[in-house]
């Protein structure tokens, strides 16, 4: 069976079960993180909308990933219009992530087979986002929320698949206990991209956030495999049988010249 373009960033997402995303306005410390990021086993990356110049910095890893890792799934977070969702998708985003809700970009989404991850806070932002095609709902601010939240919403809507942001860290006990929530996908930010590597000045080496981010998948299935909950390949979005994508693969990265 051949994937849509679009079913692939789903379950490669939920697969995973670890979405980073950062911000940086430095170009070649983008290049680099993202070369870190790929090379502990991440393949679907969120890079934030959170700055002058975050258009450009994306477009050159989009570019950078297209001439050598097109294993790589790159995306926008923090869009929360059309227009910008556009002008992303169009530089190479594979899928949009936003703060909040948005008609006029799930409509965008829907239109070119864009997965859209708007934020949702309340049982009735979930149900009008799922109307409105919405696949993967990101649960956010996940730290004001919390898990109680998530295990409470997954009774009335247990079909419902949700990557959490905000207030996940980068523990055994906190992944595994989102996880036994019902999440789907865990997004990972400064818990794991941290000001050191994210700040030009720092000049930090991003090179450790390889291990990292191996880490935290682990984690991840060390949790689902003690939450009772399924597979991801058996119980991702659109997804009724193993997955035919494969795992996120290491090894690779744009490279940053």
């Amino acid at each position: 069976m051949i994937l849509s373009r679009r079913l692939e960033v789903l379950i490669e997402a939920v697969d995973a079960g670890v979405l980073p995303l950062f911000y940086t306005p430095d170009a070649n410390q983008a290049l680099r993180i993202t070369s870190g990021l790929r090379e502990g086993g991440a393949r679907v990356i969120e890079f934030t909308d959170r700055g002058p110049g975050a258009w450009s910095v994306f477009s050159r890893l989009a570019d950078e990933a297209a001439r050598h890792d097109a294993e790589a799934i790159l995306g926008a977070g923090s869009v929360r219009d059309a227009e910008t969702a556009d002008r992303f998708i169009a530089s190479g985003a594979r899928f949009i992530v936003g703060p909040s809700f948005s008609a006029e970009v799930a409509r965008l989404c829907n239109r070119r087979r864009i997965p859209y991850m708007p934020g949702c806070a309340t049982p009735t932002e979930i149900v009008a986002a799922e109307e409105w095609g919405v696949e993967l709902v990101k649960l956010f601010p996940g730290d004001s929320l919390g898990p109680g939240f998530l295990k409470a919403i997954r009774g009335p809507f247990p079909e419902t698949q949700v990557v959490v942001t905000g207030g996940v860290q980068a523990t055994q006990a906190s992944i595994s206990e989102w996880i036994g929530a019902g999440a789907a996908c865990l997004g990972f930010g400064s818990a794991l991209v941290t000001k050191a590597h994210t700040d030009p000045a720092t000049n930090a080496d991003p090179a450790g956030l390889a291990a990292a981010v191996a880490s935290l998948i682990a984690m991840v299935a060390v949790a689902r495999g003690g939450s009772g909950q399924s597979s991801p390949s058996q119980s991702g979005p659109g997804q009724s049988g193993p997955s035919q994508s494969g795992g996120p693969s290491g090894g690779h990265g744009p490279r940053p010249t």
